[in-house]
């Protein structure tokens, strides 16, 4: 199985279908915050929906196309993040992420942010990590931003959200930039 360990407080690992529960308890007390930006958030009603996501998840990982994860902060998962697509052919990784509404503000997806892109660069040898954003949501835009990322222009209703198009803005990060500290 899958584990990353990000600090002594923080690790990323494959998530199982045991962690449906905990994850939908954790997407159902976020549910109006993660709406206001995710699209898949009406369509998770049931603790099935989260275990059916979860299955979908291993399977993108077993066939090396993906990589989604738990994160884990002191001992609970607090929200998902990892590759939602990896272009093999490109080599470029492209990186998803959410928290649960009550884990932000603590550096916990800009630590996840880099801990993924310097394991797409350092072990599955990728010359790029890209992370899209909706143009409105500053928190999620800050972790590229402040990662070091350079952006790179802006895709014109590029998500439907609910009842409207929202345009996203896409950062870069090649490995030749990426500096390891």
């Amino acid at each position: 199985m899958f584990t990353y360990q990000l600090s002594d407080k923080l690790e990323l690992r494959l998530l199982d279908v045991q962690d449906a529960e905990r994850l939908f308890e954790l997407t159902d007390g976020s549910r109006s915050y993660l709406r206001e930006w995710l699209p898949w958030v009406d369509y998770s009603k049931t603790v099935e929906d989260s275990k059916e996501f979860i299955k979908a998840t291993r399977q993108g990982f077993a066939n090396n196309k993906s990589l989604t994860t738990a994160i884990v902060y002191q001992n609970e998962i607090v929200g998902v993040a990892g590759f939602n697509e990896l272009n093999w052919s490109n080599k470029v990784a492209y990186i998803g992420y959410w928290l649960g509404e009550g884990y932000q503000g603590k550096g916990i997806m800009t630590t996840v942010a880099k801990g993924l892109t310097s394991y797409a660069f350092d072990y599955y040898k990728m010359n790029k990590v890209e992370i899209t954003a909706a143009e409105f949501n500053k928190r999620s835009r800050s972790i590229p931003e402040r990662l070091g990322f350079v952006e790179e222009g802006k895709l014109r209703q590029r998500e439907w959200l609910y009842d409207h198009y929202v345009d996203h803005v896409i950062y870069g990060m090649l490995a030749e930039e990426w500096g390891r500290e």
